[in-house]
């Protein structure tokens, strides 16, 4: 039987599977130990993060005050002085509740003992479990839960010993990666602290919907890597060369065996949230517990074809509820409709309104066209604070 990292099955999880745009492998939360066994079968060992490696194998003694920088080009970054410089900030996550328990990866990100980590690593204690973070140097300290952003799969938490004296990681732009460019992850897998790996950003602006315990993870413009991500290392930091923060490790693709089910570890297509869009919600959830994210005030419900074309309606999303002086019933919207465009694309699922307003400020606007009694009018939705 597969256990959880403290030696005990994990009964609770469920596999969040979902299957990528290609059909043939599945996207898997990179959760610490979260595990299904159906009928004896292990169905999904759902964890996995971006490792720091040591590529420098020859290099002699690093300089831990010095940071590797390296030309975009080049086929590795010099990873022993990033991993000198930058594992003091990592930490590894164990959080439980009850007989459910698992552990994952964060960074110090802000004086006072504040970890940016995946939501999904810490969702298990959530509701009176109980986290604790260990340093790279095997200290440890309890920690709690400052506030969640389950949709883009964010957490921050707080150690209670402020993380006093220790390094808080430095923010990069994921705007400036490139394809190509190599990076560095650092995190726990299967438990193992301060564990490096290295690789290259494999592409950029991928959209992965993960699903998870009772929601869907959005991993909105995420940053797909080769760099090795394994179970345990949810969470972690995927840094440049510089050792800057460029993204958070948050899900990797599996392909299925013979018998169509999946599991395993790392075939090189990770992902990772990117820290420009990391960084303002882990300021809001610091600032207020809430990620802040803006409200269309409508509720929606997709609208299959084959139901639509037995109906004569148009496919799209139909308007369940307008939420009274909210933003659907200033833009003219009512229940009945059927919105059929998102700023100017076919309305398909019900996510794609839920990915408009995690990409948006309050005040921002969404263009829907929409289908009343047979007639055709679009109309501008501005998002209002929830």
């Amino acid at each position: 039987m597969v256990q959880a990292d403290n030696g005990q099955p994990d009964p609770a999880a469920t596999p969040p599977d979902g299957t990528p745009p290609d059909g043939r492998g599945r996207f898997r939360l990179t959760r610490s130990l979260s595990l299904a066994i159906l009928g004896g079968a292990v169905v999904g060992a759902l964890i996995t993060s971006l490792i720091f490696a040591l590529v420098d194998r020859n290099g002699g003694s690093a300089d831990a005050s010095s940071t590797a920088a390296a030309d975009p080009s080049t086929a590795m970054c010099a990873a022993i002085p990033v991993a000198n410089e930058i594992l003091p900030s990592i930490v590894t996550i164990s959080a439980s509740s009850g007989a459910s328990a698992g552990t994952g990866s964060g960074q110090i990100f802000k004086d006072g003992g504040y970890i940016l980590t995946n939501d999904h690593v810490i969702s298990v204690a959530a509701n009176g479990g109980k986290v604790s973070v260990q340093y790279s140097d095997g200290t440890s300290s309890d920690a709690t839960i400052v506030g969640r952003d389950p949709s883009t799969d964010l957490a921050v938490l707080k150690a209670a010993d402020a993380a006093k004296d220790r390094p808080v990681i430095t923010f990069g732009s994921s705007a400036e990666l490139q394809v190509g460019q190599p990076v560095v992850a650092l995190g726990a897998p299967l438990g193992l602290a301060s564990t490096v790996t290295s690789g290259i950003v494999s592409a950029l602006d991928r959209y992965v919907p993960v699903p998870g315990d009772g929601v869907t993870h959005h991993l909105i413009g995420a940053i797909q890597t080769d760099a090795a991500i394994n179970p345990g290392n949810s969470g972690g930091a995927l840094v440049d060369c510089s050792g800057r923060l460029v993204g958070v490790n948050a899900a990797i693709a599996t392909v299925p065996n013979a018998s169509g089910v999946s599991g395993g570890g790392s075939v090189g297509l990770g992902f990772a949230i990117p820290v420009d869009l990391a960084s303002p919600i882990a300021d809001e959830l610091v600032r207020t517990g809430e990620p802040g994210h803006p409200t269309t005030g409508l509720q929606v419900q997709e609208i299959p074809p084959a139901l639509a074309n037995a109906s004569g309606n148009p496919s799209g999303l139909f308007v369940v509820s307008v939420d009274a002086g909210g933003p659907g019933v200033k833009a003219g919207l009512k229940a009945g409709d059927i919105i059929t465009k998102i700023d100017g694309q076919p309305a398909q699922s019900s996510e794609q309104i839920v990915v408009a307003t995690l990409t948006r400020k309050v005040g921002d606007t969404i263009e829907l066209t929409y289908s009343r009694a047979g007639q055709t009018a679009t109309t501008t939705l501005t998002l209002a604070a929830p």
